[in-house]
């Protein structure tokens, strides 16, 4: 992995400003709006998140950027990192929550980026997207397919949270629950098998699974798999973006006789591997609730991982869902800057379905014994 890059729109918002740049909700039934306004300090104090991005004018309203134009800027930053152009791309993955346009976004960035010829996919599986496009991106390198793949996520969240986009008169808490913690950015990663640079970061191991095949979806719309009329689908609200209230404010959603979700799918990654658990430096870990954020760490110290080494950086960014695990490496990269020796774990569990996936990464030198300085808690 020889360059990383992300992008955040527009300027920083604050928590109390979100409703300024989303819009009031002031069509909702009554009970709603008067439940948002009690909701509100609940969720900032759960939450933690203290910076949002959204791609909106706050005058005209209008969007200021889409997730092809956020998907570009970041990948040119993490190609100008690698010391590459995009002419030396092989190969683009791309990871989206969920894609509605035709032609697909990966050729669309593909086409913005001026890359002539290349493979392409594009992947949609909420915040497990990122690590897809991650781990296609991995094994087809490792398997001579490619040689340079371009990875890119990206997210614009706010175009399913302002004001604008709901049936108001039909919202539920449900609907309404994402604005608080969801908001826009893009992140990138540039892989080569190429002759490495001086500095390198090495992908040693990439992982997938879904453990929802009996689970309720947490997170969804109501829109079938075909087509719907836009006015129907409009008029009964089906393609209001929902997550399941008690899903962040209980932890019981994500326990399993022998530990939680999350825990018993890492176990099973790190099965999969021999990693040194005492060379993590960072954890990066992508939950959106404090709550849940502190269970897992304590899983994860009995796992063996320090909890010095938990590391996120939603507070100051916000959380833009799959790119977050991308944007939230490059800032590892670029400003703790992993000693020889150093790794970087990170796992996800999303609850549309339980899908789960994870990535370790490795600084130069990682075969040594490391000399190991834990990162900051944050």
């Amino acid at each position: 992995m020889t360059g990383s890059g992300s992008y955040l729109p527009g300027p920083r918002v604050a928590f109390d400003d979100i409703e300024q740049v989303l819009g009031r909700l002031t069509q909702a039934p009554p009970r709603l709006q008067r439940w948002i306004e009690q909701t509100t300090p609940i969720m900032k104090q759960l939450l933690g998140i203290e910076f949002y991005h959204y791609a909106i004018d706050r005058t005209t309203r209008a969007f200021t950027d889409d997730n092809v134009t956020m998907s570009a800027k970041a990948a040119r930053v993490a190609l100008d990192a690698a010391g590459m152009t995009p002419q030396d791309v092989d190969l683009i993955c791309y990871g989206s929550p969920h894609q509605d346009q035709m032609p697909t976004a990966s050729v669309r960035i593909q086409e913005q980026l001026g890359i002539e010829r290349c493979d392409e996919l594009s992947i949609h599986a909420n915040c497990t997207s990122a690590y897809k496009a991650l781990y296609l991106a991995h094994q087809l390198i490792r398997s001579g397919q490619n040689s340079t793949a371009l990875v890119i996520s990206a997210n614009i969240a706010s175009s399913e949270l302002r004001a604008e986009y709901y049936n108001q008169a039909l919202v539920d808490k449900e609907s309404l629950f994402l604005r608080w913690f969801l908001c826009d950015g893009a992140g990138a990663l540039v892989l080569t098998n190429r002759a490495p640079a001086a500095r390198r970061f090495v992908v040693e191991q990439t992982y997938i699974e879904s453990v929802g095949g009996t689970r309720p979806s947490l997170m969804f719309s109501n829109r079938p798999a075909y087509w719907m009329n836009p006015q129907d689908e409009f008029d009964t609200a089906s393609h209001h973006l929902r997550q399941q209230f008690r899903n962040v404010l209980s932890t019981s959603v994500f326990q399993e006789p022998d530990g939680s979700v999350f825990a018993n799918g890492l176990k099973r990654m790190l099965g999969r591997g021999s990693v040194p658990l005492d060379s993590v430096a960072f954890f990066q870990v992508n939950l959106p609730s404090r709550h849940i954020a502190d269970s897992v760490r304590e899983e994860c110290r009995a796992l063996g991982i320090a909890p010095e080494a938990f590391y996120t950086k939603m507070s100051e960014m916000g959380y833009a869902g799959p790119p977050t695990a991308l944007m939230c490496l490059d800032r590892i990269l670029r400003e703790e800057r992993p000693a020889p020796g150093q790794r970087v774990l990170s796992f996800v569990t999303e609850v549309s379905k339980f899908m789960q996936a994870g990535y370790v990464i490795a600084c130069e030198g990682a075969g040594s014994a490391p000399t190991r300085t834990p990162a900051p808690q944050r």
